[in-house]
């Protein structure tokens, strides 16, 4: 496609919320935390590298063993490794949520923290999942989480070209107004899940084709 400017790079961006807005009014974060900022943030931790679906079928069973903060900052990682086994990357998933516990405990009195900088202080915590724990956990919207499908997604619709998500979301948030960050993780995932799919994308019955310069040419 020729050289966008900004200004049709902007509105062209808009059309597809407005779009998103109508596919997916009440789009949901698909991980199970029970209303808990602290399970939350657990939950974000532990979704890295693995599916929403794979996390919610471990999380019950590691609240049911360990159902406060204090007793998961005392627990042994062997058993948190036990239960967390079935996703990617438990060895260092399980110390990282054992440690953010015990941080959660020694600096912040036991409540999870609601600024970027000091929920990314927490280990495995890093921007995406303190952008979902301030959205979600406290309705606090400071930026865009950038995981795989914003990834991929913003991309596909030549938002971006950079390779990182902190610069991704950053290309984002010059395109976008506050307003519009909040729900744009929850329904690009649910976008990139049933229609935009990483190795097979639905270009034919996507919503977005006349709008997205990649549609038809995967």
């Amino acid at each position: 496609m020729p050289r966008e400017s900004m200004k049709a790079k902007r509105e062209r961006a808009l059309a597809v919320e407005d779009r998103m807005n109508v596919h997916y009014p009440a789009a949901e974060c698909a991980l199970h935390y029970w209303n808990d900022p602290f399970r939350l943030t657990i939950a974000v931790l532990l979704s890295a590298q693995t599916t929403d679906k794979g996390v919610n079928r471990v999380t019950p069973a590691l609240w049911e063993r360990y159902p406060t903060i204090p007793d998961l900052a005392a627990a042994n990682i062997g058993d948190v490794e036990d239960i967390i086994r079935t996703i990617g990357f438990y060895h260092t998933k399980a110390a990282n949520v054992i440690k953010c516990a015990q941080m959660v405990l020694s600096e912040f009195g036991g409540e999870v923290p609601r600024t970027m900088e000091e929920l990314q202080r927490l280990p495995g915590v890093g921007r995406k999942t303190a952008n979902i724990v301030m959205n979600e956990g406290f309705g606090i919207v400071e930026g865009i989480a950038v995981d795989t499908h914003v990834f991929r997604i913003a991309h596909k619709l030549k938002f971006t070209k950079e390779e990182t998500a902190g610069k991704v979301e950053e290309d984002l948030l010059k395109l976008y107004p506050r307003e519009c960050w909040g729900p744009i993780n929850h329904q690009w995932v649910l976008f990139g899940r049933a229609t935009c799919i990483a190795r097979r994308p639905k270009c034919g019955e996507c919503f977005l084709c006349d709008l997205c310069p990649s549609c038809g040419k995967a």
